[in-house]
């Protein structure tokens, strides 16, 4: 595919989708305040559905990749993302340690597509695993108290991303069987899935009290629900897979590397979190990781285009 220039248009879209994807993490933690973690689950996506369900026909496909999906990326990395925060995980490292999923689903990638990662992936994979050990050095360090999270939060955040990981397996692996795939209508009608197994959960695993919170819940836990759904989930998605179509992941994809900045700095400016030393060296090693993959990735891309 040929690359088209981004134009001031794209630019201003790529700003807001990094703007908006960097804030979803405040926006959790703020729905958090008024919702259980199973709550705000099933509410992410009722708004994510509607009014989708009725505009976008459903995918052509298998049913059950629609059922798959939905559990996986649905319950299992929003499940454990907002329990993650419930249990203490901060905006501000959540946002640096979901972009794992990238070295998560090239592992995933090996098992289940026997895709070999490429030697700039297993650098970018042994930098990260280097961060990885940082946040876990802090935990063990005299002041671990200073990064105001727990080592639970911390591995059900990781078990979030792996979950984010498995989810684009799945996706891959729908693409291949359906050859008209529409992204678009497959999010929609995923969108689904997940709400029943929510309410599921909080019926049996929430007291009668934390069933009852979302009765007392003002504007502002319902605008979190609100912006998670249809901002982050349909605005966002939309304007990022139509920029994918038409410039290229090597175009695009550099400009993720801005969603962990702008959500480290949006935990700390809005929400008062702080970073310990040891989650900054942490942070600084798994951007790194990030750069090196995405950047590497793309200066081998332009070598080989040239010979």
């Amino acid at each position: 595919m040929k690359a088209n220039h981004l134009t001031s248009n794209d630019l201003m879209a790529i700003a807001a989708i990094v703007l908006i994807w960097g804030t979803n993490f405040v926006a959790i933690k703020i729905g958090l305040r008024s919702f259980t973690p199973f709550q705000l689950g099933a509410l992410r996506y009722c708004f994510g559905m509607l009014p989708l369900v009725f505009i976008v026909p459903a995918p052509k496909l298998s049913w059950k990749w629609i059922l798959v999906y939905g559990l996986f990326q649905g319950v299992g990395q929003f499940g454990l993302l907002f329990i993650s925060f419930h249990a203490g995980m901060t905006a501000a490292l959540a946002s640096v340690l979901m972009q794992t999923q990238m070295f998560f689903t090239a592992f995933f990638s090996l098992i289940f597509l026997s895709e070999r990662p490429s030697r700039t992936l297993m650098i970018g994979m042994l930098i990260a695993a280097l961060g990885l050990g940082c946040f876990i050095i802090n935990y063990m360090s005299p002041d671990a108290g200073l990064g105001t999270t727990t080592i639970a939060s911390f591995l059900l955040c990781l078990g979030a991303a792996s979950m984010w990981a498995l989810s684009n397996i799945i996706v891959r692996l729908a693409q291949r069987k359906t050859p008209e795939f529409d992204v678009l209508g497959f999010l929609a009608w995923c969108s689904v899935v997940p709400i029943l197994p929510f309410l599921v959960m909080s019926f049996f695993f929430e007291s009668p009290v934390d069933r009852t919170r979302w009765i007392a819940t003002g504007w502002e836990g319902w605008l979190s629900a609100a912006y998670l759904g249809w901002v982050a989930t349909i605005f966002a998605n939309s304007m990022w897979t139509n920029l994918l179509k038409r410039h290229g992941a090597n175009q695009v994809a550099p400009f993720s590397l801005g969603i962990p900045v702008v959500g480290l700095a949006s935990g700390i400016i809005f929400l008062g979190e702080h970073v310990s030393p040891w989650q900054w060296a942490g942070i600084v090693l798994t951007l790194l990781a990030l750069t090196h993959v995405i950047f590497g990735g793309r200066a081998k891309s332009g070598a080989e285009t040239t010979r």
